[in-house]
């Protein structure tokens, strides 16, 4: 299992790794990569919502990025936070980190805010402490992971009691025919990997998460057509297969 984990993080890093030296934009339309409006720094168009737009950010927070990738939400959300503030993005592709730091240059350049970090991590394993975090989002990343149940867990460890997570993402609403299930360009575009939505919901309350509520429910339609490695192939069977979602949930307990 351990080497099946590692060969599905090695397609990752290699399909995002190349985006980050290419540093374009893959796509338009709904399709997994590419649903969220440009920001000024860090957009590659691989998102597949907007975590930041449905949360509370407020001044003095920690916000904690998983798979923060050339730091688009991160240079959202620390305006937001403050000086006084943190937002800390942890990524696993050395491409991705290396872009986010020149990006970080440019975001301090423009804002003068030194309230953002990025941290070398996975995200079924955070370099984070225990009750860290305040509020944790993510955009299309967790159905990436080998080990999703592993990353709400780790999620709910890095929350404060009455901290809050907030994510975007892919799940499935039927079955996926079992030669797409093992397209890599798929499992790298959030698709072949993403779990059945009852599971995906599922693995949140069982990490110890309370009131979850379905923020945000787009079904996937083909049309949005990516040139680039990480979605080019199988639109029309994946039509209505697949959900883009933003789940809101609260780890139980008073914030201290």
């Amino acid at each position: 299992m351990k080497e099946l984990h590692e060969k599905t993080r090695s397609l990752v890093r290699k399909a995002y790794g190349t985006v980050a030296k290419r540093s374009v934009s893959c796509c338009s339309g709904s399709s997994c990569c590419g649903t969220a409006p440009a920001a000024s720094e860090g957009e590659l168009g691989l998102s597949c919502g907007n975590p930041v737009a449905f949360s509370k950010i407020k001044k003095g927070m920690t916000v904690l990025d998983l798979g923060s990738g050339a730091g688009k939400d991160v240079f959202i959300a620390a305006p937001r936070a403050g000086a006084k503030g943190k937002v800390i993005g942890v990524d696993m592709t050395p491409e991705m980190l290396k872009l986010a730091a020149k990006n970080l240059v440019k975001f301090t350049a423009r804002t003068g805010l030194k309230n953002v970090e990025f941290r070398k991590g996975l995200i079924e394993k955070l370099p984070v402490k225990d009750g860290e975090a305040d509020l944790l989002i993510s955009n299309c990343v967790i159905n990436l992971s080998p080990d999703k149940p592993a990353v709400f867990r780790e999620a709910f460890r890095a929350l404060k009691p009455g901290g809050c997570l907030v994510v975007s993402d892919i799940v499935l609403n039927r079955e996926l025919p079992p030669a797409l299930k093992k397209h890599a360009g798929l499992y790298a575009a959030c698709v072949a990997g993403a779990l059945q939505r009852l599971d995906y919901l599922g693995a949140i309350k069982a990490a110890g998460f309370k009131g979850l509520k379905l923020l945000n429910d787009n079904k996937y339609r083909s049309g949005g057509g990516c040139s680039d490695p990480i979605t080019d192939k199988a639109a029309k069977a994946l039509d209505g297969a697949a959900s883009s979602v933003t789940v809101f949930a609260q780890k139980p307990g008073a914030k201290k």
